[in-house]
């Protein structure tokens, strides 16, 4: 695990210090105008699902503000939420936003604000000799019987239907899942929900559920590492990890019947489906359109509205300002996908709320 975490660390950074992609442009304002942030140390925990993307963006922000270090643990989204309850950190961030009980832990909604950071898609990797990356087409229903432990082999009928012309193997199927508290889980466990019925009533959604098949590893990176070391293995990873360490990945057939390898560019056509997205209203799994990536989400990033501390306040909402704007351009690099216009705009706005002493603390002339 700490091996894999490493590679991707050192690939954001990589990117980062080659300036990310240097001709992208913010979507929705074409350049924002970023404040110069005060001096401050930010720290921050939750999901690993937007790693590598937060390695790159801010290790940017430290090149061009100095003055700012960001210290991000990908520690998973469960446990991020309880060091922001606890106050431990400046910061938390999670694929899922908080359940009411979460915010009620941290004094309640009206003092706790949300904001995307990104926005990305799920694969399906896989670990099987002779079967290449794209080879592979699983439909909803041959993932949740995988995931639910009933397609327990490879030449299983049901995937031989959809897989005409690749050779399966008479071979065990192992399911590799999180063992720990995940955004990334809530967000496949809520695709399985919306596509079988079987997988709803007998396991739900969640960042933690009873899984019926399979075993656990903690983090994205650990599922990936556990993947690529047993042979038969199939589980569900962030895009960017299956990418950066060149693994396989299976075609997945989206709402209107399209055979699709998850992409950026799959997840941006998932969210377009969803013009009104927000903490409340989140869900963007299984999206109609022909390029939808259909395991696709937002990840959150948490912190309380009223900052008892001025300084590191501002500074970090300098910075989230500047991630959600011109920081996007570090997205397509690590295979996220930049921010819509509608959720940028959104999180200014909840930027616009968070205060210090009833002294409004981001300060973006126009």
């Amino acid at each position: 695990m700490k091996r894999a975490l490493i590679a991707l660390f050192g690939v954001a950074m990589v990117l980062a210090a080659c300036g990310g992609n240097t001709g992208a442009t913010n979507p929705s304002t074409g350049g924002a105008k970023v404040p110069t942030p005060p001096a401050a140390s930010l720290t921050g925990a939750g999901a690993t699902f937007p790693q590598p993307f937060y390695a790159a963006a801010f290790f940017a922000y430290n090149k061009k503000f100095s003055q700012v270090t960001v210290n991000y643990q990908a520690v998973g989204s469960g446990a991020g939420i309880q060091q922001l309850t606890k106050k431990t950190v400046d910061f938390g961030a999670s694929d899922v936003p908080l359940k009411s009980s979460e915010a009620d832990a941290m004094g309640g909604s009206d003092k706790v604000v949300q904001l995307a950071g990104t926005l990305g898609t799920e694969s399906l990797a896989y670990n099987l000799q002779g079967v290449s990356d794209g080879q592979l087409k699983l439909t909803p229903d041959t993932i949740a019987g995988i995931f639910l432990g009933k397609i327990k082999k490879w030449n299983d009928r049901a995937l031989t239907a959809d897989n005409s012309g690749v050779s399966l193997p008479n071979q065990d199927i192992r399911v590799v899942h999180r063992s720990d508290g995940s955004g990334t889980t809530y967000i496949f466990t809520d695709y399985l929900s919306s596509v079988s019925p079987e997988w709803s009533s007998k396991v739900g959604k969640g960042k933690s559920v009873s899984w019926p098949a399979g075993q656990g590893a903690s983090g994205n990176a650990a599922v990936a590492t556990t993947i690529k070391q047993t042979p038969g293995a199939i589980g569900y990873v962030e895009l960017a990890y299956v990418l950066q360490t060149n693994m396989t990945q299976a075609r997945l057939k989206n709402k209107d019947g399209s055979f699709v390898l998850p992409s950026a560019a799959g997840a941006t056509a998932a969210a377009k489906q969803f013009a009104s997205a927000s903490p409340s209203q989140f869900s963007i799994v299984n999206a109609p359109g022909t390029d939808s990536a259909p395991i696709s989400g937002y990840s959150w990033l948490m912190l309380y509205k009223d900052q008892g501390d001025k300084t590191k306040g501002t500074a970090m909402v300098d910075l989230f300002y500047w991630l959600v704007t011109d920081g996007q351009q570090y997205a397509s690099n690590l295979h996220y996908a930049a921010l819509p216009s509608n959720m940028v705009s959104y999180d200014i706005a909840v930027l616009n709320t968070i205060t210090s002493g009833g002294t409004t603390l981001l300060n973006v002339s126009s």
